[in-house]
């Protein structure tokens, strides 16, 4: 696919390679990390570097790219879509962000090498030379990745201050690559943590959640813990690690909420529920004669999550679907003495389109070390899933309404639109919501009674 991409640059005397991510983790024999599912945005893409300058590029892939994109021309980058691979094309760069801006001062230059050592870490700074395919790995990239080391080209320092992102991307690859920093490394994010303030919100929410879809994010959300770093833009997780769970003895909350996000499936915004699910304890934490209590945690959680994601400026659907999990992630446990038709009605109303998210939440919440608790939770959330079930068979419990609609309790009671109306449809949704579903004449029947009822208070 890149065959006549080399050829362009070729004819016209100029270097292509191959950089980023993809050369790692064609290494590494896995598919590259560009395209992250369930984040918004993402598609398939290629990063590559050259001499070329910017003007270069552009007129070089006119023929050859379904589309070009240089809202990046200034920084160097041309972008470019072809038969749904995503191109990045960039001119070798060296560049520095100053203290209290987000954005680089480009300067473009003539070296491979130059342009590589100015790269986040040198599991990233290796290059394929095209149409070649030589491995160039000035840094010892390979070596890194055999040894499991995570290391900076130049100084982390100097690396972290050039793009401070580069200290929460440094989480993702711990925690995606099983990489352990080396002396230094994690010493310098502690340092320069502070740093994180000039960086665009958007930014650091994207690297959030690319780290929280890898298989196991624990590790990158401890290093972020520990270095201070998520005290920049999520300081309600580092909160946790200061609060003790009665229910969850064996561990403080941090290591639970932890615990939580690796159990579920890697799917962003189920991974946001579990990473805020319990947020709120600090705030509703209060002791009593039996021990420390969280009461109402859910609801406060919700709040908390909502105003964080505003923060990291998440969609609109993103912070409804999060909130909406961590308020509802107790309700399983409020019926604790079976399920009546009555209850699993409401459950599912009340969970509408998130109902397989929250069952698999509330299941990864149970993380005792007692197995009898865990398998008794388990068989009650099997439970009701077969009691969810057995009532589809029987009536539309996805898609609960009244039997009866607005207009017609309006003609039926002959009344106008207004409040009456709204009184009478609560009604008859929560006799729906006791009975099941009702045929017109035993709904109609049902709402003369209350109307009856209703007049004569």
């Amino acid at each position: 696919m890149t065959g006549k991409l080399c050829d362009c640059f070729q004819a016209a005397g100029k270097q292509l390679y191959l950089v980023g991510g993809t050369v790692r983790d064609l290494i590494l024999g896995k598919s590259a990390d560009a395209s992250v599912p369930g984040v918004p945005g993402t598609i398939p893409d290629l990063d590559f570097a050259t001499d070329a300058r910017p003007d270069e590029v552009q007129a070089l892939i006119g023929g050859w790219a379904d589309n070009i994109w240089t809202q990046g021309k200034q920084f160097g980058t041309i972008a470019a879509l072809k038969d749904g691979l995503r191109y990045e094309i960039t001119t070798y760069r060296a560049e520095v962000y100053n203290p209290g801006t987000r954005n680089p001062e480009v300067t473009f230059g003539d070296s491979l090498e130059e342009d590589l050592v100015r790269r986040d870490f040198t599991v990233n700074s290796m290059a394929l030379s095209l149409p070649s395919l030589e491995l160039i790995d000035p840094f010892g990239g390979v070596n890194d990745l055999a040894a499991g080391k995570l290391r900076t080209p130049s100084s982390p320092e100097k690396s972290f201050s050039d793009d401070p992102l580069r200290m929460l991307r440094a989480a993702r690859l711990i925690a995606g690559y099983h990489l352990t920093p080396v002396d230094g490394l994690t010493s310098a994010v502690s340092k320069l943590a502070g740093r994180m303030s000039v960086v665009s919100r958007e930014r650091i929410r994207d690297e959030l959640d690319k780290l929280l879809v890898v298989d196991k994010p624990s590790d990158g959300l401890r290093f972020l813990v520990d270095t201070g770093l998520a005290g920049e833009f999520l300081p309600e997780l580092p909160a946790l690690g200061l609060e003790q769970d009665p229910i969850h003895r064996h561990k403080d909350v941090l290591a639970h909420t932890l615990a939580v996000v690796d159990k579920s499936s890697p799917e962003r915004l189920l991974r946001l529920a579990a990473l805020f699910h319990d947020v709120g304890k600090p705030a509703t934490r209060s002791f009593a004669s039996g021990g420390v209590s969280f009461y109402h945690h859910d609801v406060v959680g919700a709040r908390m999550a909502r105003r964080r994601m505003e923060q990291l400026r998440y969609s609109k659907e993103d912070i409804e679907t999060v909130s909406e999990l961590v308020e509802l992630h107790l309700r399983f446990h409020t019926y604790r003495f079976g399920w009546t038709d009555r209850a699993v009605r409401r459950y599912v109303r009340d969970a509408g389109s998130l109902l397989s998210r929250l069952n698999e939440l509330t299941r990864c919440d149970c993380t005792t070390r007692n197995a009898d608790k865990a398998r008794k939770l388990n068989l009650r959330m099997d439970e009701l899933e077969r009691r969810i079930e057995e009532l589809r068979l029987r009536e539309e419990i996805d898609a609960i309404r009244p039997d009866l609609n607005g207009v017609q309790v309006m003609e039926h009671l002959g009344i106008p639109p207004g409040h009456e109306v709204g009184e009478a449809l609560s009604f008859l949704l929560e006799l729906r919501m006791d009975r099941g579903p009702l045929s017109e004449s035993e709904a109609y029947r049902e709402l003369d009674n209350w109307w009856r009822h209703r007049t004569a208070r």
